[in-house]
């Protein structure tokens, strides 16, 4: 199952959740049954009156999360090719049923953010009511280069950013590091990487029965100030005023002509950018500016539904089977897109992967 669940003792008789993906030489992939697991004990602990607050954690130094297992996806995709799998129908949904969980859980939800955070482990952190980053985060949504969109809320929280940032960051799955992530509202607070047992001693010092939301607050106010002088400096936030120029484009085929031109930029991060959006997926591009639209105006709830309908027909058309293939199954590096010029997608192929996949109520009608 990949998961460790533990139960600290605190005062009064109060406990500390703490959930541990267990997946180190994945970089704690998420699987269909570690998401059940989580779900599970996330409930349980919600209605456990003496929990007193949830700590979500990956184990090993490279990464929080990097992510939902898309290979076994995929397997079932090639099999079954113009179908969507049944593996996919159940993975999506209690994926979005845990993200949708975090995202309103009634306890304080603490998110370590180390190292690696990708695709699903972004939203697993984004949904916490308490998200940290420390030196080594390095955030993203890297969904373009396989063929898939930033799902998992992801919709919901690009929507959200300054300006066109949001765009440009699912375009181009550029890297968000610490700074980054709190500039943009991506993270709460800045720790070391070897201040998570501090943190903990802390939450198991705290008198959770009076003032407990303001003694958390000083626990990591305190913390944070010792870390300060290690945050990175800001990235993305500094260029913003020429990334929304560059974005002012009334479609989407001008934003990635605008985008690819910048592949021999001086500015090193923009040309890297630019190089990730060249070689990755065209038809992810259109969804990528088609999701990101809709959102604006769409709860959460009717985000997980949109993107539910999304990922069942991403499954079942070739691009997503190919970049996994070409990314994480050959890895050869090639993956030979069936639409290779986002310039001539048919409109009718990007609308059809908004539409319902099933028959009769929505699978997410409960969220």
């Amino acid at each position: 199952m990949n998961l460790q669940f533990e139960e600290r003792p605190s005062l009064h008789g109060y406990r500390i959740g703490i959930a541990s993906l267990d997946a180190e030489k994945s970089l704690n992939t998420l699987s269909l049954p570690m998401i059940l697991a989580l779900d599970e004990r996330l409930q349980a602990w919600a209605e456990d009156p003496e929990i007193a607050c949830v700590l979500l954690r990956g184990n090993g130094q490279k990464a929080f999360c990097a992510g939902g297992d898309v290979v076994q996806l995929v397997n079932q995709c090639r099999e079954h090719p113009g179908e969507v799998p049944s593996l996919a129908r159940r993975f999506f949904a209690e994926e979005y049923r845990l993200d949708y969980r975090i995202h309103t859980y009634p306890k304080p939800f603490i998110c370590w953010g180390h190292g690696h955070v990708l695709g699903g482990g972004m939203c697993l952190m984004q949904g916490a009511a308490i998200r940290i980053v420390t030196p080594s985060s390095r955030l993203g949504m890297p969904e373009i280069n396989i063929g898939l969109y930033p799902d998992v809320g992801g919709s919901w929280f690009l929507a959200r950013l300054p300006g066109r940032l949001g765009l440009f960051l699912g375009l181009t799955a550029a890297g968000i590091n610490a700074r980054d992530a709190l500039d943009l509202n991506l993270a709460d607070r800045f720790l070391r990487d070897d201040q998570q047992e501090a943190l903990l001693v802390g939450l198991i010092q705290l008198n959770w029965r009076e003032q407990a939301t303001a003694q958390l607050h000083s626990l990591l106010r305190a913390l944070e100030q010792q870390a300060l002088a290690e945050l990175p400096a800001a990235q993305w936030l500094p260029r913003r005023e020429r990334i929304d120029t560059l974005l002012d484009v009334a479609d989407l085929p001008a934003a990635v002509q605008t985008l690819s031109a910048l592949q021999e930029d001086n500015d090193t991060l923009l040309a890297r950018a630019a190089k990730t959006l060249a070689g990755g997926c065209p038809l992810t591009a259109h969804l990528v500016w088609e999701q990101i639209r809709r959102a604006r105006n769409l709860s959460l709830t009717e985000v997980f539904r949109m993107e539910y309908a999304m990922s069942l027909n991403c499954c079942r058309h070739p691009e997503f089977p190919e970049g996994v293939r070409a990314r994480l199954i050959d890895k050869d590096q090639k993956p030979h897109w069936h639409w290779p010029d986002v310039a001539t997608i048919p409109r009718a192929v990007v609308e059809a992967h908004f539409t319902p996949a099933w028959a009769g109520e929505h699978p997410l009608a409960d969220l």
